[in-house]
């Protein structure tokens, strides 16, 4: 088993703890006296820096969420002067202002040091030839695996996005021997490389893959496609980007890099923490960045956390795949639909899983539909064969969801995908609010 830094990643969990404890108590008095939204949080909750003695003091401190981050928009969240911010990401901005984080070079060492260990746990190194199809630029993506792909000694190939057909030349004649993107863009790749007739003939053996869900169905179906093991990567803009947690060999879960974050699991109606193994929300504390440190943050993600001893070696707990979004639960005429539960029905019956939800509302009512790109291995442009296939779909979907939802086929690469990433779903109920 390869370790980038086996003495942090195999530390026993009571050394550990120490560790945390002492950042926890040093960041909480950082942001306290360095950003204001955190110090008027606290002293409404009748809570200073000093009151934080032990890990479970943690669930004392106020909550972090994403409309604090946007009404504090740009820097209002900086525990640094911007004289020490090398570097600015920021969310897309769709649904609002986007979310503005700040580095100092500690900050993106350290997040290199994260990737680095992600890296080395799944067999990637130096002899390796790194294809970074993540977006490069205000997109945390790109360069967050870029800068620890460089850190193992790697050669990083940086073609971030778009234009595919370069895209299979590049990892054609580059020799590229793994693959860094969101799941989405892979399976695209893999159905592109097949009409290419490329299959079989990359050089690829492995793939790294976050920034949006995915199930262990698309995974089977991105190893079959590019003949290679399929890792998960988890993070996001506002904890730090990919490397928040990230899969070993035993593909058990993610290993939180715990030396750098607490991981809390609450329940999302009551924000009260759960123990290991329950389901609930994600929530992250950072315990060493400089610039943009957040406390409590809730993501908004579902999973659950086990800090059962993995074979690995490493003792930072696991996180699972996120199972869906509390922001992404869809609730259409009473019912919970997670894009996940159709990703699921869709690889179960063939289809690749592109495909966008729309939600609609006309009379009052909910209209729910759902748009499935058809490739070439299931393309049969006879209206009998499209109308059984849109039924069988229909079928499917009622039984999982148990709501119905209305099914259209359309063309391949039809749906809009942005940063590499498929966008799921657009609700357009708020415009008859």
């Amino acid at each position: 088993m390869k370790f980038w830094n086996r003495e942090k990643e195999t530390m026993p969990r009571e050394e550990l703890e120490k560790l945390q404890l002492s950042r926890l108590r040093e960041t909480v008095k950082r942001v306290y006296e360095k950003v204001p939204i955190y110090r008027e949080r606290m002293d409404a909750a009748g809570i200073r820096p000093e009151d934080v003695r032990s890990l479970s003091d943690l669930s004392r401190l106020p909550f972090t969420v994403k409309k604090d981050l946007r009404d504090t928009y740009p820097y209002g969240m900086f525990a640094v002067p911007m004289t020490d911010v090398v570097r600015l990401h920021a969310s897309s901005g769709t649904t609002g202002k986007p979310i503005v984080v700040g580095y100092t070079q500690k900050d993106l060492d350290d997040w290199s040091e994260m990737i680095a260990r992600q890296l080395t746990a799944v067999g990637i190194g130096k002899d390796d030839f790194i294809h970074v199809a993540f977006g490069y630029g205000l997109f945390t993506g790109g360069f967050g695996i870029h800068t620890g792909a460089e850190k193992v000694g790697a050669t990083v190939i940086p073609v971030s996005t778009g234009n595919t057909a370069r895209q299979l030349s590049i990892l054609t004649d580059f020799g590229s021997t793994a693959l860094c993107c969101t799941p989405s863009y892979a399976m695209y790749l893999a159905e592109s490389a097949k009409n290419a007739g490329l299959t079989g003939k990359l050089s690829l053996r492995a793939g790294i893959f976050g920034a949006e869900p995915w199930t262990e169905e698309m995974r089977r179906e991105i190893e079959a496609g590019l003949g290679i093991k399929a890792y998960d990567i988890y993070g996001l803009t506002e904890v730090m980007g990919p490397g928040v947690s990230y899969e070993c060999p035993e593909q058990k879960g993610m290993h939180v890099n715990e030396d750098y974050f607490i991981v809390e699991v609450i329940d999302p109606e009551t924000e009260q923490p759960l123990p290991y193994g329950e389901k609930g929300e994600l929530v992250f504390t950072s315990l060493c960045k400089e610039a943009f440190p957040v406390v409590r943050y809730r993501t908004r993600d579902i999973g659950r956390v086990s800090c059962e001893k993995c074979a690995c070696g490493r003792t930072f707990v696991r996180m699972s795949k996120p199972m869906g979004r509390t922001d992404d639960m869809l609730i259409i005429r009473g019912v919970n639909v997670f894009p996940s539960q159709i990703e699921t029905v869709l690889i179960n019956l063939g289809y690749k899983p592109n495909y966008q939800i729309i939600v609609d509302r006309k009379n009052n009512l909910d209209t729910f539909e759902i748009k499935v790109e058809i490739g070439e291995e299931n393309f049969d442009d006879t209206v009998t064969a499209l109308v059984r296939k849109e039924k069988e779909i229909t079928a499917a979907m009622q039984s999982i969801l148990g709501i119905q939802p209305k099914i259209t086929l359309v063309n391949p690469r039809s749906i809009e995908r942005s940063e590499g990433k498929a966008k799921r779903v657009v609700d357009l109920r708020h415009l008859h609010d």
